[in-house]
């Protein structure tokens, strides 16, 4: 296949999809619309790049199953997304399971669909949608990601008792130097001097008993738990 030209109209769409029936069926369907120039290749990361590249690729759709075992493999889309994040990408999904929607967002997806609850043009209109940039996703997964964006990871710090060690605004300087942000970024992020945030971390540091930021984000995750996100004022206690 030619790869499209500047001016050509149509979307070069590709399909990675280890069930080759499934695949086969997509790809006929497809081909009925003369907007899209339709090829397909199994879920090989290799083999996907290998497309992409001899066909002018704009949007890829990517079954992550594996038809024998029924296990969920993201990695193609993640390394498409590293390689190529001008590429949009619609992950086909065969439940809305919480923890999968999200890490097919995190993996690079900016669509997901179920072809099994969805008629076949509600695809087409997907496939258009992201190709313009936009986002495809049901209110359901919209909400599971925002639910996640609103959890403060593994970072309710405790002693051997189960009591707590830090407060609420320690506990938040905690989750970002997990996060990996310095001490202007997290100053930035609360709203505080980054002198303020100095005397957080040097207070956390006494209060774990260690002396580095390494140390600091190791004891919060062997020795932590998840809770909602409580971002408190820089103007509440301290």
């Amino acid at each position: 296949m030619e790869p499209l030209s500047a001016t050509d109209p149509s979307i070069a769409v590709l399909i990675a999809d280890s069930n080759r029936t499934e695949r086969q069926l997509l790809v006929s369907a497809l081909r009925r619309h003369t907007e899209f120039v339709v090829s397909s290749c199994a879920l090989e990361v290799n083999e996907t790049l290998a497309s992409i590249k001899s066909c002018g690729i704009q949007v890829v759709i990517v079954n992550p199953e594996d038809p024998r075992t029924r296990s969920k493999d993201l990695t193609v889309v993640r390394k498409l997304h590293l390689s190529h994040p001008e590429i949009a990408k619609i992950v086909l999904l065969h439940n809305d399971d919480q923890e999968f929607v999200v890490s097919a967002f995190r993996s690079g997806a900016q669509g997901l669909f179920g072809l099994a609850e969805n008629p076949f043009r509600l695809l087409c209109k997907c496939i258009h949608s992201v190709y313009e940039g936009q986002v495809w996703a049901t209110s359901e997964q919209l909400r599971s990601l925002l639910h996640v964006i609103t959890q403060v990871p593994s970072l309710r710090t405790v002693n051997a008792l189960g009591s707590k060690l830090l407060t609420y605004r320690e506990e938040q300087v905690v989750a970002l130097v997990a996060d990996g942000l310095s001490n202007k970024e997290i100053a930035k992020e609360l709203n505080l001097s980054e002198h303020t945030i100095k005397k957080y971390i040097f207070h956390i540091f006494e209060k774990l008993g260690v002396s580095s930021r390494v140390e600091v984000v190791l004891y919060a995750v062997s020795h932590g738990s998840s809770r909602d996100a409580e971002w408190i004022a820089a103007s509440a206690g301290q």
